[in-house]
């Protein structure tokens, strides 16, 4: 196995438990892969300044890759990757359908339409399958994005700004939006609460869920 140079590591239902509470356990060996020269890189669904805070406040320096992949930071640029042209008609004409919401904080996003679970995201997915959209289920809000950008292709953006190639970096995740940054990684792994699909493609499963199951693998990879 290579020496992993960074983390890839999603947020929600990864450094976190089942309720978005962060994960004491997570935030110590995230810091201690940074003292090591390891940096870690937030792969994220959530919204860029969301990102930004707990990157601040956990201590990391490796990037960040919002909004599914629509929107990234790197040590050397603010990206928008993602399209929200092609979310917006697709929302309306769910909306049209359902009733559904928005979650918090949607309106201020630039690549993407984030909405309330409550419709089955099966239902999204075949209502808008003649729409130019991608559907995440993250298990904390149902995402309409560009099929054109992911998580993965994101994080390679993110990898070259940092001088380092996609195969020397440890990715963790747990549900379906984390697929395509898993597959381009050097290292995959999936917490035990991972989804089936990441735990088909991982080398490595852990014993511990969410953000002790993250704590685990950084312990055993890079520390």
């Amino acid at each position: 196995m290579s020496i992993m140079k960074a983390v890839a590591v999603d947020i929600d239902g990864t450094i976190t438990d089942k309720n978005r509470k962060i994960c004491v356990n997570a935030i110590k060996a995230l810091r201690k892969s940074e003292d090591k020269g390891c940096p870690i890189i937030l792969v994220t669904g959530n919204v860029l300044c969301a990102a930004k805070m707990v990157a601040v406040m956990i201590g990391t320096s490796g990037g960040i890759v919002s909004e599914n992949g629509g929107f990234i930071q790197t040590r050397k640029q603010n990206l928008v990757l993602g399209n929200i042209e092609k979310c917006k008609p697709a929302y309306k004409f769910l909306k049209s359908k359902y009733n559904i919401e928005k979650t918090e904080f949607s309106d201020i996003r630039m690549s993407e339409i984030a909405i309330k679970r409550t419709i089955d995201v099966e239902v999204v997915k075949k209502t808008l399958a003649d729409f130019d959209v991608e559907i995440y289920d993250t298990q904390f809000a149902i995402h309409i994005t560009d099929p054109e950008v992911n998580k993965g292709s994101s994080l390679k953006i993110v990898a070259n700004d940092m001088g380092i190639d996609i195969s020397e970096i440890l990715a963790i995740g747990d549900s379906e939006n984390d697929l395509e940054f898993l597959e381009v990684a050097g290292l995959k792994v999936a917490v035990a609460n991972a989804d089936k699909e990441l735990k088909d493609v991982a080398d490595y499963i852990t014993k511990a869920p969410y953000g002790d199951g993250a704590a685990e693998a950084i312990n055993k990879f890079i520390l």
